[in-house]
Formats: structure tokens, sequence, C-alpha cells
């Protein structure tokens, strides 16, 4: 009868039948099901049964939950809860995951692992190894090299698999953008969600469909900027009424906590995401929402040049968006109304010397607020810069404004969007100056083919592109029923000072004189309207001269800053053109 070797480690606490165990689960994706924490956790706690660890209940459970995280781009030692436990080696002996790739993806990181275990001689414990069965790596015997060498196999197994699973990833989601009407899965642009391919385009995968909610706020969006609204004060109104960012909004369809970490500065996040300026402009001149498939911010083309569809149900027209496009392209030069102020005259006041704008100065010993050309903050002279209180201004222009075009009917129009292909033509022709830099650099035969393919089909395109016929928008005008003043009497300042920039009004300044002036020197000021306002207003001065010389028998006009009072309204033909364009599409 033989007797047992003696056990080298009897005696120590390595013999301890209850070895102190951390739980351990790490998820790629919120989404997987196949992979879902409850699934892991079932797996560690039956191997740890089987060996005898314990996890701890309650405020002492021992566990590492990573989820989002991926194991290919983020090492151990990095991970939210895992790196902490790996910096406090001495709470607990073991680490148990699912399956091998739960914990590593790489080689170094393998490495890493592996002289951490042996340097705090712990126990790596993997429920179901590469095969199938259970993995037990026993670094606390410093003496016995086995682990870590066979954990060496194993970690190259996993990395292998991870660059094969990442090629075969690849080469699908390749293959898939080229396929007409399917959506390769993962969040959707904004403005879609995935819908089963339908019966009568193959039936096959899945396809993206218009998402209600995000489409009405796309809706709320392109009204909001076609009434005159910035993109800041857009953005503002919607943070103000709780709209989900389109960041967030995907989140909130999953059932999932908005908000998350930022792409900027690291460790950084937020509760949500807000909208931003930056974040409708990308939205708005973002092709997707024609329902093209784009990669990488480029379109995806077929052979033809014709970008390939993601959807049969997009959300705009071409023309639709070339005139948001136009649009922003306007507003990105001056862009926009400030609503943060009281000066009425923002934009419209100007200094007669120097022809720069003057600004509202608030006086701090409670003088009255005065428009002063100020030189100096530009970095400039100004011969003779003017200044002149704020209210006079302010009630000289309002009359002024008033008597002018005050009795002018402002219109309603509905444009029909026309076509120009231009916009596409360009942008086609810079996606092809691009793609022709890399002419030569191509290796293999096949790289080269590839790169001839894709020039053909730019080729191609810029070709129908250029026999298109451009057609131009309709405007259909109707009247309002109301007048300027009556537009001036219900609007605030902010209001007032739009219909003042949208008519071309300009009230130039000229330096005052010495002396005790109690009222305004209408010497110093000249106010003109010069925009669609301008055959309006010379109508209805012409009307007003007409009755002032029928009604005293003479036909000598009227002198200067003289005023024609009628006995009934004079009717005066409505604009051509819209004074605050109201675009419905």
């Amino acid at each position: 009868m033989t007797t047992a070797p003696p056990n080298p480690l009897a005696g120590t606490a390595y013999e301890a039948r209850t070895l102190r165990g951390v739980r351990c689960v790490r998820l790629s994706v919120l989404t997987d099901e196949t992979t879902s924490p409850e699934r892991q956790r079932e797996a560690d706690d039956n191997i740890a049964a089987e060996l005898g660890i314990s996890f701890g209940e309650g405020d002492q459970l021992r566990e590492a939950v990573d989820l989002d995280v991926s194991a290919s781009k983020i090492a151990p030692f990095d991970r939210p809860a895992l790196g902490g436990w790996l910096t406090r080696p001495d709470e607990y002996d073991a680490l148990v995951w699912w399956r091998f790739d739960r914990a590593i993806r790489s080689m170094t990181d393998m490495h890493d692992l592996a002289k951490w275990a042996k340097q705090h001689r712990k126990m790596l414990v993997f429920a179901e190894g590469i095969g199938g069965g259970k993995l037990v790596f026993d670094f606390r015997n410093p003496m016995d090299p086995v682990s870590e060498l066979m954990m060496t196999f194993f970690a190259f197994a996993a990395q292998v698999e991870s660059q094969s699973i990442s090629d075969r990833v690849t080469g699908a989601m390749a293959a898939i953008r080229r396929m007409p009407l399917r959506w390769r899965g993962a969040r959707p642009p904004y403005g879609y969600m995935p819908a089963p391919m339908p019966k009568e385009h193959g039936g096959s995968g899945w396809t993206l469909v218009a998402d209600p909610d995000a489409v009405k706020v796309i809706e709320r969006i392109v009204r909001e900027l076609l009434e005159g609204l910035t993109v800041s004060a857009i953005a503002v109104g919607l943070n103000a009424d709780s709209v989900p960012s389109p960041r967030d909004h995907w989140a909130v369809k999953k059932g999932r906590d908005k908000g998350g970490r930022t792409g900027g500065v690291k460790g950084l996040v937020k509760d949500a995401f807000l909208w931003s300026p930056s974040v409708i402009t990308r939205l708005l001149r973002n092709e997707t929402l024609l329902g093209w498939k784009m990669h990488r911010g480029k379109p995806v083309r077929d052979d033809q040049g014709n970008p390939i569809m993601a959807t049969a149900e997009p959300i705009m027209t071409r023309e639709e968006f070339d005139r948001i496009g136009a649009v922003l392209d306007e507003r990105s030069i001056d862009n926009a109304d400030r609503k943060d102020t009281d000066a009425l005259l923002l934009r419209i006041i100007h200094c007669d010397s120097c022809g720069a704008r003057m600004y509202l100065n608030k006086q701090e010993n409670k003088q009255r607020p005065t428009y002063k050309c100020n030189p100096y903050a530009r970095g400039s002279k100004c011969e003779k810069s003017a200044n002149v209180r704020g209210d006079w201004a302010d009630d000289y222009v309002e009359a002024e404004f008033l008597r002018l075009v005050g009795s002018v009917q402002t219109t309603h129009v509905v444009v029909i969007p026309g076509y120009d292909p231009e916009p596409e033509l360009l942008s086609t022709l810079a996606e092809f100056a691009e793609h022709q830099e890399q002419k030569g650099r191509q290796k293999s035969r096949h790289a080269a083919a590839e790169w001839q393919r894709r020039a053909d089909a730019l080729d191609a395109r810029i070709d129908d592109l250029e026999n298109r016929e451009k057609r131009e928008e309709q405007r259909i005008v109707t009247p309002t029923g109301r007048t300027i003043a009556d537009e001036w009497a219900a609007a605030d300042t902010a209001g007032r000072r739009a219909l003042l920039v949208e008519a071309g009004a300009r009230l130039e300044v000229k330096r005052g004189t010495r002396g005790g002036w109690r009222t305004l020197d209408l010497r110093r000021v000249h106010f003109t309207v010069k925009g669609e306002l301008d055959p309006a207003a010379e109508a209805a001065a012409g009307t007003v001269a007409d009755v002032t010389a029928e009604a005293t028998g003479t036909d000598v006009p009227p002198a200067p800053d003289s005023v024609a009072r009628l006995a009934e309204p004079v009717p005066v033909p409505a604009l051509a053109e819209p004074v605050r364009e109201l675009v419905a599409a």
C-alpha cells in the first residue's frame, strides 16, 4: 500500500477550503441577450460552488460588473469595476469569469493579467473554457509554471478568435452596406428606426423606416428655422421642452438611461446630452435625411455612382434638403438675431461718419442708455463718431417706419421647392477629386481594380447630374389681411427688430452739436427702407401725395416733413414678396 505524497502547501493559507472570490461580469453590447449578466452570474455561481469559492453576500458581495465595455479595446486594469478590484488584491483569493473572452482578448492583456496573478498569488477561474470544460489557473504556488504556460496558449487562441470574428463582421458589414434598403443593425441615424424588410423588397433582414417621434422633432426644427429662428434659439427651445437629443433618443427608445460617457474628457459622464447649434446643423446637413447610406461621412454608392438607399421612405426630398442647406448657408454669415438685448435698433443704427454699427450703451449712473459708435473696440478710427439717446432714436425710427410702410399688407408665402442638381454635383466632384489623389498608390491588382470601379461610379454619377435640368421653385402668395402696423403692435422688441431688419431699414446718425437739446435734432438722422418693402413704401408715398394734391387743389408736392390727414384709409397694393416669409413645406 502506497502513501500519498505530502502536500507542499499543507499548513498554509492556500489549503483553506473556502476561498474568497470576485464574480466578474463583462458585456460589450448592452442589448446582447446571449451573454447577459444573469447568464454570466449563473455560470460563475455554479463553478464557485464546485470549487469552494464564496462571493460574499449583501453589502459584502464581491462583484465586478462592467457593462458596455469591450475586452478588445479596454484592458482589464482600465475597466471601471474590475480595475478597482485589481488594485485591492488583499481582499480576495480568486477571480471568476464565465468564459475566457469575458476577461481578455489579446496576448498583451493575458501577459499583464498573468503577471499580476503570479505576483499576488491569485487563482483565475473560467466556468467555460475553450473546448467547453472549466479552466483553473492557480498562481498561488509560485513553483508551478504550468498555469502561466497554459494561459499563454489559451490567450493566443482567444486573440486569434477575436481577430477572426472582427474580420468576419467587417466583411459582413461591407457586404450589407452595398445591399439596397438593407440595414446592418446597431443604432440607426436620427429620424429612422429598424423594421423587418417588407416582402416586396425580399423579406430578408432589416431595413429602416421613419421614426414618428423623431420626425415630429425634425419637422419642428425645420418649421422654426424657416420662420426665422436661429439654430441656437431652436436648441434652447428643445432643451426647455425636455426633448431628447439624437444621442439620448435611441436610449429612451430602448428603455435605457439617458446620458453616458462623453467622447472628449476622459471619464466625464453626463446625465443627459443636450441639443446644441452644432448638433442641429449636423442633423440638417446629414444626407441620411435623404435616405442615403453613409460610411465614414461619405455616401455609399453603387457601380453607377448612385447613392445606395437605406430606406424606401426617406424623410426629405432632395429639393427640401437643399433648401434647408441654403438657409443654413445664409445664416452662417450672420447667425442671427439676438433675443438677449432690449436694443430695438441693433443692426439698424449706423454711424454716418464711418458707417459702422452703433450699439446700446447702458449707463451706470442711471442716465438714459445711448447708442454709441465705439471705433476703439473695433481697433479702428472714426473721425466724427456719433452717439444719440436711445429712446429718441427708438421713437423716431418707430414713427418713420410706420409712416412709410405701416399700411402695407403682409403676405403669407407657400414655397413649392424646385430642384437644383448643382449642390450634389459639387459634392460629388469634391469626392471624385479626393479619390483621384489616391491614383497609382495601389500595389495589388485587386486594389487597383477596386479604385477604378469607384472612380467609374463617381464619373457616371457626375455625368448623370450634369444632364439633369434645374427646376425653379414656385411661390404662392396670399394676403394675410394684416398690415405692418398690426404686426408691429403685436410684436415684442425682438419681433419689431426682425421687422426692421427684414424691411432693410437703416438709420444713419451724425455727430451732434453742442447745446441743451431736449428732443432729437432731425438734421442728425437719416432713415431709409431699402429692402423688399421699398417699392411698397414708394407706392404708399405716391398715394399720399396724390390724395394731398387732390384735397388742396394743387399739384405742388407737399413740403418735407408735412403730414396729410386722410378722411378714409387709402388701400395700398400688397407686396409681391413677403415681409416675413412663413414657409410651409
